[in-house]
């Protein structure tokens, strides 16, 4: 009998042990050992990192370059077709030219222009600007919201990125091994009033740019549709390398970003301009948030969407290149703490107070270059 009641102790001790090391809302384990190592604060401009997603479109925005080179960063720029004025071309010869200038600390992605898409030749005129695109060194595609959100093809009718216009440049991507950065969607809370809304940075960006803000729009596409038209390009393309920009537009639950990574193998995220929801989530699942981390950790690529003319460099009113400067080594350095640290913080864009996350050395080196080196081959000159 005693040696009964032993085994049975022993075996409630290893069962609430095992459960005790797991994600409270999944089943994957997190493996964060007595063993593990973590960077402080001060490692921060001595690790090698990557900004996986920022928008330089002219020369003031070298400052952004020049304290990335300070704070140890490279940068993959990114041009977006957001309007017929700011050209993928344009972009494209800006790039260009920042490379040329800093070849070892910038690399760029390309985009298409939709500007005649309903005309007979858009497709040869895509196909043949994409390859040229992809000879001058381009190792990415964006794709925006614009795509299910404004386009519309002859019939009046949005047009969705599953259409099967898009299926030549899909397949063209996929032939010359691109990742395509997909910006598909928004986040949840553009369907909601702005007073309820989540975070301060998507009451900034909605209230300055109100045709977005979808609560406004009823009669257009809801939230579910913009995520499920996305999720049936990644099951119509399981071959395609797929780069959900923004945390694939599921910022606001990281478990429901997990069942999409756990559906699509294909599938990464960046986080650019998205980490105050993982910080507003960490005010009450702090634990939640840090599991994910672990168990994703493979599929997860830092990026900030830095670019001048963002909202909270417009909120602040900065114009001196020192004041942009000073900016993005703050944004930077936030991040590091958060990702790094174990304090109690509080950001300028989060209601409340939540503890930094403290990951492992292993997987913060896999956020902020090793994932953006997988999933962007040829980011490294």
């Amino acid at each position: 009998m005693i040696r009964m009641y032993k085994l049975l102790v022993f075996s409630s001790v290893l069962l609430a042990f095992t459960f005790c090391c797991q994600s409270p809302k999944s089943n994957h384990i997190v493996h964060d050992t007595m063993e593990e190592t973590y960077y402080s604060p001060e490692d921060f401009d001595r690790i090698e990192k990557i900004d996986a997603h920022v928008h330089l479109r002219t020369d003031f925005d070298t400052v952004f370059v020049q304290q990335a080179i300070r704070d140890n960063f490279r940068l993959l720029n990114i041009s977006v077709y957001t309007s017929p004025r700011l050209t993928p071309e344009a972009q494209e010869d800006f790039s260009l030219k920042l490379i040329e200038k800093y070849p070892e600390v910038v690399a760029y992605g390309t985009t298409f222009s939709l500007e005649g898409f309903t005309q007979s030749d858009w497709e040869k005129k895509t196909l043949a600007y994409l390859k040229e695109s992809f000879a001058k060194g381009a190792i990415a595609v964006k794709v925006w919201k614009n795509i299910g959100m404004e386009l519309k093809n002859e019939q009046g009718e949005l047009v969705m990125i599953t259409d099967a216009v898009f299926d030549p440049v899909l397949r063209l991507i996929k032939e010359e091994d691109i990742t395509l950065l997909g910006h598909l969607g928004e986040p949840k809370n553009t369907w909601l009033p702005l007073e309820e809304m989540t975070v301060q940075g998507d009451r900034d960006y909605f209230r300055e740019n109100p045709k977005y803000h979808m609560y406004n729009f009823p009669d257009l596409p809801s939230y579910e549709e913009q995520i499920a038209a996305r999720d049936q390009l990644l099951a119509n393309n399981p071959d395609l390398r797929f780069v959900g920009a923004h945390l694939g537009s599921l910022e606001y639950d990281v478990y429901e970003l997990a069942k999409r990574l756990d559906s699509f193998p294909s599938m990464a995220v960046d986080m650019a301009e998205r980490i105050s929801h993982l910080q507003h989530q960490a005010v009450t699942d702090w634990e939640g948030v840090r599991d994910f981390i672990i168990s994703y950790q493979d599929r997860l690529i830092y990026g900030t969407d830095l670019r001048a003319g963002a909202s909270d460099i417009q909120a602040k009113g900065l114009t001196e290149p020192e004041e942009i400067s000073a900016h993005a080594h703050q944004v930077w350095l936030r991040h590091w703490q958060f990702f790094t640290g174990d304090e109690e913080m509080q950001v300028p864009k989060v209601t409340g107070t939540f503890k930094a996350l403290k990951l492992p050395k292993t997987v913060v080196d896999k956020i902020y270059r090793i994932n953006a080196e997988k999933w962007y081959p040829g980011i490294r000159h």
